[in-house]
């Protein structure tokens, strides 16, 4: 008896559980995109060429990631965008996954 039923909610335990290990990449990679934007946006305020900052914001964020420098009076945005990880993107109901930080550009002495 246990075994046919078992059997028969298999299938929806696997599918529940593949659907909470992509939320859980999907997380990590939003908090990758956030802290990404936030190295990229300290790299922009201290001057840093923008194939630099470019540079760190790739290396930090999730693979495929867009890295976007936009100068906001004397400040600087970086938002850094990606799409989502695995097959259950209509979690999050196929945004793009981004991080935005606008940081003030230092003055030199």
């Amino acid at each position: 008896m246990v075994t046919a039923e078992l059997a028969a909610v298999l299938p929806a335990i696997v599918f529940v559980l593949a659907v909470a290990l992509n939320a859980v990449a999907i997380g990590i990679d939003q908090i990758r995109c956030v802290d990404a934007a936030r190295m990229a946006a300290r790299s922009a305020s201290r001057g840093d060429s923008p194939a630099q900052i470019s540079d760190i914001g790739r290396r930090a964020a999730p693979g495929g990631a867009t890295v976007l420098l936009r100068p906001v009076a004397d400040a600087v945005e970086v938002t850094v965008s990606t799409q989502p990880p695995g097959p259950f993107g209509w979690l999050i109901g196929n945004h793009r996954l981004s991080g935005s930080v606008i940081a003030p550009l230092e003055r030199s002495p």
